[in-house]
């Protein structure tokens, strides 16, 4: 089974940043994209920003030219850089892997989410 370990999150004012770290361990074999969900209250759960183990990046229209994923694949880690945030950022955010298995299968994974707050 794979587990994700999430580091960061926290309060920052308007225009500020934070950093927020996954880290996939336990069976770390064929996870072809990782990336970052967010929901807000009364809101659906939403795509921030994933990543593929070739790199390839897709962003949220909200948060592009602010945020950037990033991914080190030797050591199955995914960061997100998120600069000049917005009181409309606030939400939990929660890591995702997806691993394929066996045949076609493929089985997603979830962090515990993070609090992100952007007040004054």
């Amino acid at each position: 089974q794979l587990q994700l370990v999430e580091s960061g999150g926290g309060l920052v004012q308007p225009g500020g940043s934070l950093r927020l770290s996954c880290a996939a361990s336990g069976s770390i074999f064929r996870i072809n994209v990782m990336g970052w969900y967010r929901q807000a209250p009364g809101k659906q759960r939403e795509l921030v920003a994933a990543i593929t183990s070739g790199g390839s990046t897709d962003y949220a229209d909200s948060v592009k030219g602010r945020f950037t994923i990033s991914r080190d694949n030797a050591k199955n880690t995914v960061t997100l850089q998120m600069n000049s945030l917005k009181p409309e950022d606030t939400a939990v955010y929660y890591c995702n892997a997806e691993q394929s298995l066996i045949g076609t299968m493929r089985r997603d994974y979830w962090g515990q989410g993070t609090q992100v707050t952007v007040s004054s």
